[in-house]
């Protein structure tokens, strides 16, 4: 089974539905895909953990689509997405699974990638968040780990996701 994370826009495609960050000394899940919608299977919907920080450090965890009680953030979730807003209607977390009309419409060097590989799951990401020491912002166009900008990339890995203080990691 393979993945692929658009993040910006760029493609990860990698072998499982994760994402870690590493700040040198540990390397921490920050999102763990349990499950994906399919359209021919009612009741299937994407499901997922999620360990991060907002902007303030006030530690959010998502175990399974159910938030641990946190004051004043809103989940919101639907059979392909999950988004956590912040109490300024800022989006700090945000992933939809894309249909194929959707994703068909990025960058052709990614449609290309993604036909070639076949994933289980096309997964945009945005948000802006932290995790081990790192801040990480996804909009439309770019992924910025720190002030390291990141934009217009298909890339392949064997293992995880991981954003590091070095950049994006792919094995």
């Amino acid at each position: 089974m393979k993945y692929a994370f658009v993040i910006g826009s760029n493609a990860f495609i990698v072998p499982h539905g994760v994402i870690s960050c590493s700040n040198g000394d540990a390397t921490k899940e920050i999102l763990r895909v349990n499950s994906v919608h399919r359209d021919n299977e009612p009741g299937s919907r994407l499901s997922v953990d999620i360990d991060i920080e907002d902007s303030h450090g006030n530690h959010i965890q998502v175990n399974n689509n159910t938030m641990l009680p946190h004051g004043n953030l809103q989940l919101i979730h639907d059979h392909d997405l999950l988004r956590i807003v912040g109490t300024d209607e800022r989006i700090i977390f945000n992933i939809q699974q894309m249909d194929r009309k959707t994703w068909e419409a990025l960058e052709h060097n990614i449609v290309a990638e993604l036909e070639m590989s076949e994933p289980i799951a096309v997964l945009r990401v945005f948000g802006d968040f932290r995790t081990e020491g790192l801040h990480i912002m996804a909009e439309n166009e770019k992924l910025y780990i720190n002030d390291n900008g990141y934009a217009t990339s298909a890339m392949y890995g064997h293992n995880d996701l991981q954003f590091t203080d070095h950049g994006v990691v792919l094995d």
